[in-house]
């Protein structure tokens, strides 16, 4: 088997990605007459009939295994780990959609240059943000004077990298309250311009404790490992906008489990390999073996509008074009009562329906009609 004969077989997708192996690869003449052989058998493994039911296959392949999963939703691998919902409850998040997953993540990689123990470490000061509460400790209310004071952990203000004189504008900036600002060498007094209350004193305090004086937003925890490829920084929380615009940071590998955020900063075909590679990598935590093409399938469905739809009764099952089938799924009379008061008309085209009203499904054999004509005498 040559070149020519997988050609005429194998689609040009394929063909391109199988030429573009050899080349980097080096292969010999008989090491590419192997190769050739193990894809062609492959690519007629994977083909499927015309009529064949995918969906329902699919439906099957996908909720049968994650009937063995478990309840379990968190992944502790060691101390010092991220943590993440893991199993049952993270395929339910992907597939319903929801909006902000319960622990949303990210895995940073650093450009070559940055990718060192020292360089990591720096960029995981920059990121992990920090809020005014983090670096100071025993917040007091100087009746005397009427003012506020914190005093600095400077521990944390040289780990943290946090710049103190920049302090007075950023509490101004963000408190949107006329203070004075005075920034000592272990403390900081701030103090209103007008008169106020003791309460009033009590309400700015809890509003300066969560001033944000440095690193990204969202982003609460980052944990830094080696691994094969280098230095990862693991977050908890996620902003991949800001984290994306950082000169240390390599965008090609860096991922979030944000699927709404992939799709609002890198688009539509970004979030579908998000959705597949998160559905993938829960289920294979687990040890269960799902074909990729299932896993695939759903998420193009889910995204196939160029927006993010839920496996639902407001996302894919609730926008189908058959009255009889979006009845079938949930909120039968609401259906019924909307299609009978719109005069909407039902075509009969699909699966569900045709069962529900015992007619020959248009699968397999049913997809077409056979008409006998014998040979007259």
């Amino acid at each position: 088997m040559d070149m020519k004969d997988a050609e005429k077989i194998l689609p040009p997708k394929i063909l391109n990605d199988v030429k573009e192996s050899f080349k980097e690869y080096k292969l010999t003449a008989s090491q590419k007459e192997k190769a050739l052989k193990l894809i062609i058998d492959l690519y007629h493994k994977s083909c499927y009939e015309p009529g064949e039911a995918v969906g329902v296959v699919t439906a099957q392949s996908i909720s049968e295994p994650a009937t063995q999963m478990t309840m379990r939703t968190y992944h502790v691998a060691g101390a010092a780990q991220i943590l993440t919902t893991q199993g049952l409850p993270r395929l339910i998040e992907i597939f319903d959609a929801r909006r902000v997953p319960k622990t949303p993540n990210m895995r940073i990689y650093l450009k070559k240059q940055f990718n060192t123990k020292e360089g990591a470490a720096k960029v995981a000061a920059k990121i992990q943000e920090t809020l005014l509460e983090h670096i100071t400790y025993r917040p007091s209310i100087d009746l005397l004077n009427a003012q506020l004071e914190f005093m600095f952990d400077m521990d944390i203000v040289k780990e943290r990298k946090v710049n103190l004189e920049s302090l007075p504008d950023v509490i101004k900036e963000l408190i949107k309250t006329d203070v004075s600002v005075k920034v000592r060498k272990d403390s900081i007094a701030i103090k209103p311009k007008k008169e106020v209350t003791v309460a009033a004193l009590q309400k700015l305090k809890a509003k300066l404790m969560k001033v944000h004086v440095n690193g990204i937003k969202s982003i609460k925890q980052v944990i830094v490992s080696q691994e094969d490829s280098g230095w990862i920084l693991s977050t908890m929380g996620t902003n991949l906008a800001k984290v994306l615009e950082m000169p240390e940071v390599d965008g090609r590998y860096t991922t979030t489990n944000h699927i709404h955020e992939v799709l609002k900063v890198l688009g539509v075909e970004a979030a579908r390999n998000i959705i597949y590679r998160e559905a993938h990598g829960a289920m294979d935590e687990q040890g269960l073996d799902v074909d990729v093409r299932h896993i695939l399938l759903v998420a193009d469905t889910m995204t196939s509008d160029g927006v993010i739809k839920a496996i639902g009764r407001y996302g894919v099952a609730g926008a189908k074009g058959s009255v009889l089938a979006r009845a079938n799924f949930e909120e039968t009379i609401k259906h019924l009562t909307k299609a009978a008061a719109t005069a909407e008309i039902d075509m009969l085209e699909s699966i569900v329906e045709n069962v529900m009203i015992n007619q020959v499904v248009p699968v397999g054999t049913g997809m077409f009609d056979l008409v006998f004509k014998p040979k007259k005498e």
